[in-house]
């Protein structure tokens, strides 16, 4: 006998009222730890960082980031999906949604964390020597040391394998010359990653940042990623021994595998603004008085709102799957780069269209929406442009190559 269908009540009262800020049930994709993890960081971030980002940012500074980075480090976001050396070990769905609330709060936040973990300290977790590791990752694990990821350079950005600083031998040392530019906690760093060529082709060397000839002077005057150290790196014939080189890796697999595990983060951080921006729009709709009623009660504005929601909540929902096959190692960077230009694109534009509702306010520190859109467009164009990640799409989708 088949078994019977449940009652109209019965199958009713398991459907959850319809929450506004989950609309899709996402929540329900996670474990009581993923929302653990979540939940803490979301709470960080809202004691500690938002009660004064606006005011950082219309500064241009991002003021106490060594206690700030020790506080991370005790909630155990630095490394967090790294295991071993003081790290937590996290999943990759949990290091997500961490990247998410941080970015909630500033995308210069979340690269704080994300330059640290997946850029500087995952390069020496994967490519160092035992030493390197036991010197570096637990310290850096708990904040106690920031470090930082050289690669980019003045005239070499999408184009790394023509980077021009140089590492020579000169007896059983090296000696590292050469410029990197736009480099995040480069001014406050205690441990430098530097990628450089050599005549064994290029190589990743940990440089502590107190070596003679290392300088880290801060890039002021921008308009973006306003709450967040941006340095040039100046290495003038820095000696380093023989063991600072990463041994582990050669050539630009060394690098760019590292750019694969940040970029994931951005697939989840992007959405971190976008929602913010989205849940400020919506507040706002529905509290903002024109002709009578809230705006929000008008065609346009619910066009809008609901535009809105459907690409963040498909944003998130992609976020999640690609954390999922990270976490069964089935991850590829083709889909990292899926993912990165597909949800940084649509949290500008939730960014765009939460401006518009919020009207004159939009422009207004007293809102997040413009510090958001005008952070994202940093997020858009580092860690790979919009048209890198297209390029490498349309090679994985033809099989050509049309970089060169």
């Amino acid at each position: 006998m088949s078994a019977q269908p449940p009652s109209k009540s019965a199958a009713s009262s398991a459907v959850p009222p319809f929450d506004p800020r989950d609309p899709l049930g996402l929540d329900d994709l996670l474990t009581d730890e993923d929302r653990a993890v979540r939940d803490t960081v979301r709470r960080w971030a809202a004691d500690r960082v938002l009660p004064q980002i606006a005011d950082w940012y219309e500064r241009g500074e991002l003021p106490g980031i060594r206690e700030l980075a020790r506080e991370l480090g005790s909630l155990g976001a630095l490394g967090m999906s790294l295991t071993g050396y003081g790290c937590a070990g996290a999943g990759a769905v949990q290091y997500g949604l961490a990247c998410l609330e941080l970015e909630a709060a500033d995308s210069g936040i979340r690269s704080l964390v994300s330059v640290q973990g997946s850029l500087a300290m995952y390069a020496i977790w994967r490519f160092g020597s035992e030493e390197q590791k036991q010197q570096w990752l637990p310290r850096m694990a708990a904040g106690e040391i920031i470090g930082c990821f050289g690669l980019t350079e003045p005239d070499h950005g999408s184009d790394p394998a023509a980077m021009r600083t140089y590492a020579k031998r000169d007896g059983g040392d090296w000696v590292l010359s050469g410029r990197k530019m736009w480099i995040t906690n480069g001014s406050v760093a205690g441990v430098a990653v530097v990628w450089a060529q050599t005549d064994d082709g290029i190589r990743g060397f940990v440089v502590p940042t107190d070596s003679p000839g290392f300088s880290a002077p801060e890039i002021t005057h921008k308009w973006s990623l306003r709450a967040s150290v941006t340095s040039e790196l100046v290495m003038d014939e820095v000696r380093l021994p023989a063991d600072a080189v990463l041994p582990e890796v050669t050539g630009l697999r060394g690098p760019l595998g590292c750019l694969s595990h940040a970029r994931y983060g951005i697939v989840w951080g992007s959405m971190g603004a976008a929602r913010a921006s989205f849940e400020a729009a919506l507040d706002y709709a529905k509290t903002r008085e024109q002709f009578g009623k809230p705006i929000g009660g008008f065609q346009l504005t619910q066009a809008k709102l609901a535009d809105m929601a459907v690409e963040l909540h498909k944003g998130i929902l992609l976020a999640h799957h690609l954390g999922q096959r990270m976490d069964a190692g089935r991850l590829r960077p083709e889909q990292i780069s899926f993912g990165k230009l597909n949800n940084v694109r649509e949290a500008i534009e939730i960014c765009r269209t939460a401006r518009t509702i919020l009207g004159a306010n939009g422009i207004s520190l007293e809102y997040p929406v413009m510090r958001h859109a005008t952070n994202l467009e940093s997020v858009l164009t580092y860690e790979g442009t919009v048209e890198m990640h297209q390029l490498v799409l349309g090679k994985a989708l033809t099989g050509l190559d049309a970089f060169r």
